[in-house]
Formats: C-alpha cells, structure tokens, sequence
C-alpha cells in the first residue's frame, strides 16, 4: 500500500530539507579547514596538521569542543534574549539555502521570487546581532552591536542593487531562471559576469558588500579584537558562541552560492556534471574571502560608511540606470 500524494510530497520535502542541511554542514565543515589552511599558507605557517592525517579533523575536534564547553550566563544579562539570539542567527543562515539551484532542478524549493526570499530571510541576522549586543548587557557587546546593525543596513542597499542587475538581464526573480538566462550560444560570454560594463561592475559591488554583510576582514569592525573585544559575541561561550560561528559560516558559503547563481552561471559548464561546476565555482569565491582575510587591514569606521554611502551606493544607482537603458534599446533596435 503506498502513500497518497500528499504524503509522497511531505517526504520529498523532508528528504531535500534533510540534504540541504547536510550538505551545508560538510560545506561548512570544509571551509574552517580550508580557511585554516589557506590563511597558514599564506602567512608561511603549516596551520592544522596534529588532528587527523595533515589535519583533515580538526573541525571535527573544534566541534567537539563547542559542545563541551561550559555554558555561561551572565549574571545581569536578559536570560531569553541572550539565549535565543544565537538561534535566530543560524537558522535564517540554513533557510537560504532551500532556494538556491545547485543544478538544473536540483533547488530544495524553486521560488519564482527566490531573489526576494533570500533577501528577506537574509536580513533576520540583523535582528539577532542586536538581540545578542543588547541581552550580553555589557558595553563592548552592545557596541558591537551597534556597529554591525549600522554596516549591514549600509551595505544591504548597494546589495541589492548589484543584485537587481542579474533580475533585469534576467527578467525573473527566479534563481533557476537567472541561470538558464546566462547559458544559450554565447557560453561562458552568456554569465552575467561578462556582460560588459554593468556585468563585472555588479559582480564587483556585489562582493564588496558581500564581504561587509558577512562582517569579515576588511569590514570585521563589529569583532574588532583590539577595540572592543569580540563584538556582539563577547560574553558567549560553548554552544551559543559556536551557533554565531556556524551562522557565519553558513553565511558565506550561502553568499558564494548566490554570486555563483546571479552572475558566474550557475550549474552553466562544458562536459562535467552541473553540480560539479557549480561547487567549483563556489570554492573560488570561498577563496577569494580567505584571501581578503589573510591580506587586508581593518577600515576605520568612519572610512567603512563613508565607502557604503559615497561611493557603493551612488555607482550602483548608475549602475542600474545604465542597465535598464541598455535593455530599453536592445529590446526596441535589436529584437
């Protein structure tokens, strides 16, 4: 007796949940490994090599510790609040991930508004950044979460506007359809990358404020070590502490996903299978954020906002004027 339609549906949705969240954890797993090793072999040092064969476990083992790890509480800190900020940090950072194609129908849950669903599920971090700086009662915590709401919603803007260039080549807010939107003749020329000017243009403030949104280095001024301890995250420890460290994580795996999706084709690629193509790609731009972070010094504040509002922001408004119009005249002279 098999199971009634319904039924065949919940379980599908429940097998694609349960490999999206696997898949993102072995991806978040393989990252801080190869964060560690890349960052050792750019700062002429071996990195991990004692936990396993050349290191390959120390994730695993780092894992370990987080669970074990005492769990602290400070006395004056609002309990709720405190505990359910790390929550709300890394759950939106795995719901990102239903709508994301990691090959021709291969996305857990195709969205015609999947631009927009990420966006808003995206922006929850905010939330629980503020939630964290303000239950820690402490001031650096507080400060630090000050700083981050102020750089993520300065960065969000340009972000998005890079983002709307790959809607309007496209047409769609459909992440599936962004991508069948750069293959046809043209190959490789088809990604949205190579769409010259407003393509790499996009591509560019695109990863800008990838990199702030994530608040790694150079844009890590809500963690600043050396000016307010660690942020937001100062008074957390075991657990919680490695629920923000995961969310991270997942965060920018998630943003090299969507760069991959919106402007370097997708699963798009001769000869391999789709998904292989498309977690190539996905390691090069994990790459290049390791790379920042092991060559760049911290903004200051002031030169952080100040780079978001004057210059981000004003070419990526042109951006996207120069991008309509290009359209307006291919689709009135050409077609």
């Amino acid at each position: 007796m098999g199971l009634p339609g319904w039924g065949v549906d919940l379980l599908m949705a429940l097998l694609s949940a349960l490999a999206v969240v696997i898949g993102v954890l072995l991806g978040m797993l393989g990252m801080t490994l190869m964060e560690r090793k890349v960052m050792g072999r750019m700062q002429n040092r071996l990195g991990p090599n004692r936990v396993g064969p050349l290191g390959i476990l120390q994730p695993l083992a780092d894992a370990i510790k987080f669970l074990i790890k005492e769990d602290i509480v400070p006395t004056n800190a609002d309990r709720w609040v405190f505990t359910l900020a790390p929550i709300v940090a890394a759950i939106p950072a795995v719901l990102v991930y239903a709508v994301i194609p990691f090959g021709k129908g291969m996305a857990a849950a195709d969205l015609n508004i999947g631009v927009l669903y990420i966006l808003a599920v995206s922006s929850i971090t905010t939330i629980a950044i503020i939630m964290a700086g303000w239950a820690s009662n402490n001031k650096y915590s507080l400060l630090g979460g000050m700083r981050a709401a102020a750089q993520i919603v300065s960065y969000e803007v340009p972000l998005v506007l890079s983002m709307l260039v790959a809607v309007m080549l496209a047409g769609s807010l459909s992440l599936g359809k962004i991508v069948e939107a750069q293959g046809g003749l043209l190959g490789i020329l088809g990604w949205n990358v190579f769409r010259f000017p407003f393509g790499p243009l996009a591509f560019l403030i695109y990863m800008i404020c990838a990199v702030a949104e994530l608040n790694r280095t150079p844009f890590d001024l809500p963690e600043g070590e050396s000016e307010i301890v660690a942020g937001y995250i100062t008074e957390y420890s075991g657990l919680k502490w490695g629920l923000f460290y995961l969310g991270e994580y997942f965060n920018a795996i998630a943003v090299s996903a969507i760069a991959t999706t919106l402007f370097l084709g997708g699963w798009q690629g001769p000869i391999l299978p789709p998904y292989v193509w498309f977690l190539g790609k996905v390691l090069v731009i994990v790459f290049i954020l390791i790379w920042l972070r092991s060559t760049l010094p911290r903004f200051r504040v002031d030169q952080l906002m100040g780079f978001a509002w004057k210059v981000l922001l004003p070419i990526a408004l042109v951006n996207i004027f120069v991008t309509g119009a290009a359209i307006t005249l291919w689709q009135t002279f050409v077609k």
